[in-house]
Order: C-alpha cells, then sequence, then structure tokens
C-alpha cells in the first residue's frame, strides 16, 4: 500500500478500521494477504458499523467453488427487532476468479488455513483482509518471542547510547 493510498484512507470518513485479529501474527506464520468484499444484511452492516465485531475464532473454507467466512461473530443488530440475522452464520467472501483459484491451491496445501486479519470499510463498502498461514507450534510462538524482546533491548540499548 502506497502513501498516497493510506493517506487517502485517512480521510475518507467512509474508510476505517472495525476489528483486527490481534492473535493471528502470533499463532499463525503469514504467507499471503488479499482484500475480499463479504456479502452482508443490511442489520449486519449497522451492526459492523458500531464495532460489534468478532473475527478471533474465525476462519475462511472453500465449498462448491466459493469462499465461505465461518465463525465471525456479529452481534444482533438491537433496532433491527423483527428483521435482525444470526450472528455466525456462514458468510459469502467476494473475490476474482483468477485470486480464487490461487487462494484455492495454497489453501488445500497440507497444514495451510485461510483466517481473516482485519475488517475494516473502503469507501464505504466491508471489506476483510484474508491471509494464507501456517500454524505455529508452540516452541515456534517461543522462539519468536525471545527474537522480538532481543530486537527490542538491541534497540533500546543504541537508543541510549545517543
Amino acid at each position: 500500500m502506497g502513501k498516497k493510498q493510506s493517506k487517502r484512507r485517512q480521510d475518507d470518513p467512509n474508510s476505517r478500521l472495525v476489528c483486527r485479529n490481534r492473535k493471528a501474527r502470533h499463532n499463525y506464520e503469514i504467507l499471503d494477504e488479499l482484500e475480499c468484499g463479504i456479502v452482508l444484511k443490511g442489520s449486519e452492516v449497522k451492526s459492523v458499523r458500531s464495532g460489534k465485531v468478532t473475527i478471533d475464532e474465525a476462519f475462511a473454507r472453500m465449498k462448491d467453488g466459493e469462499l465461505w467466512l465461518i465463525a465471525c461473530n456479529i452481534a444482533e443488530y438491537p433496532q433491527a427487532n423483527v428483521m435482525n440475522h444470526e450472528p455466525t452464520r456462514p458468510r459469502k467472501l467476494l473475490l476474482q476468479k483468477r485470486q480464487l483459484q490461487k487462494f484455492a491451491e495454497s489453501a488445500t496445501q497440507q497444514g495451510l488455513t485461510l483466517i481473516p486479519l482485519s475488517m475494516y470499510f473502503s469507501r464505504g463498502f466491508v471489506k476483510v483482509k484474508i491471509a494464507i498461514a501456517r500454524g505455529r507450534k508452540l516452541y515456534d510462538k517461543r522462539e519468536k518471542l525471545k527474537k522480538e524482546s532481543a530486537r527490542r533491548d538491541i534497540s533500546q540499548a543504541m537508543g541510549a547510547r545517543r
């Protein structure tokens, strides 16, 4: 993402981050990322605008040649009493065919998972950033934390020298 794009996103009131999967980068090794749209009902969009979304337990699956977001929890919208939605229903993700084929090939490999990294508004539309990821073992997580801690200590020592 270039400087012009990120600047435009900050200026646009219809572009903002709704939620982020914070544990994704800790639990998984991210191999590739892709932005995609999502099919939502009206009451779901209202709940997303108010920030009542969790994607921590969510994942994506291929079903009948389509990509579906499963276990994403979008809270019910209180004002949509009768016309409300089911909070954890599967939601279809919108991708181009080329992107879908590329992702499907990668996702079918052993040990790879499709996980959502973040959900945000872009020009008024709800977008989901999906990543192809490989699950980390416990010892990998520990090793990553040690490396980050060492890097942080080095940068603090270098800053103190100045």
